[in-house]
Formats: C-alpha cells, sequence, structure tokens
C-alpha cells in the first residue's frame, strides 16, 4: 500500500511508566515499514518531552530507559511534536523540551493530521 501514515496522540504521563514505551515502539515499527509515523503528545503526554523526564523514566523496573525508546523512533523517522495547550497546562514552553521534539502544534493541526492519517491511535 502506498502512502500509508499513522498518527499516535499520546495523553499518559510518567505516572503510568508502564503505558510510556509502546506508543515509540509502534511508531518505530510503522516508520521501519516504510510508513510515515507522527506522534503528538497531549495532556501529561507532553511530560515525556521534557527536559529530565524521559531520561530518568522506565516502562518496567530494570528496564530500558523510555529516551531510547524515544530515540530509537526519532531514527527511524518518527516525527514528534508536542500540543501547545498541553504546554500551558504544565507551565512549561519550547525551551523545556528535549531536542528530539519536532515542534509545538495546535488543535487544528491536530485534527488535520488526523483525518488524513490511514491509522490513528490513542495512548
Amino acid at each position: 500500500m502506498d502512502d500509508e501514515s499513522l498518527f499516535v496522540f499520546v495523553t499518559w504521563g510518567p505516572d503510568t511508566p508502564q503505558r510510556c514505551a509502546t506508543p515509540f515502539y509502534m511508531a518505530q515499527i510503522a516508520a521501519a515499514m516504510d510508513n510515515s509515523a507522527e506522534i503528538v503528545f497531549q495532556i501529561d503526554g507532553v511530560l515525556l518531552m521534557k527536559k529530565g523526564v524521559a531520561e530518568n523514566l522506565m516502562a518496567k523496573e530494570g528496564g530500558k530507559l523510555i529516551i531510547d525508546f524515544i530515540r530509537e523512533a526519532k531514527e527511524a523517522g518518527v516525527e514528534m511534536r508536542v500540543c501547545s495547550a498541553a504546554l500551558q497546562l504544565h507551565d512549561m514552553t519550547e525551551d523545556d523540551l528535549i531536542e528530539e521534539c519536532d515542534g509545538v502544534v495546535g488543535a487544528a493541526y491536530m485534527m488535520d493530521r488526523c483525518m488524513e492519517s490511514s491509522v490513528v491511535l490513542t495512548y
């Protein structure tokens, strides 16, 4: 199939670490299969893009760090953006974001991408 795309909403944050690795892994697999893949972080998910959080977070005690899942997804070509309202919710600015983050987007962008995507996942 041509022009297949995955769009992922991540709303879970560091308070539920066991949920934090899967979105990156699934997007990485989609990208490895020559599909476009994008993740947008909303609500508490934006905290995964905050400097110092993913670097100290594991989905399973003794497991791989979430930042490693993020970096592997990025290397596979996954784009990652944060919701502007979620930044405000957590009193964050763009300066608080890790370098793997591709930018800040609003609701209209998210809805456009959602409507254009072949598959939309929510975590």
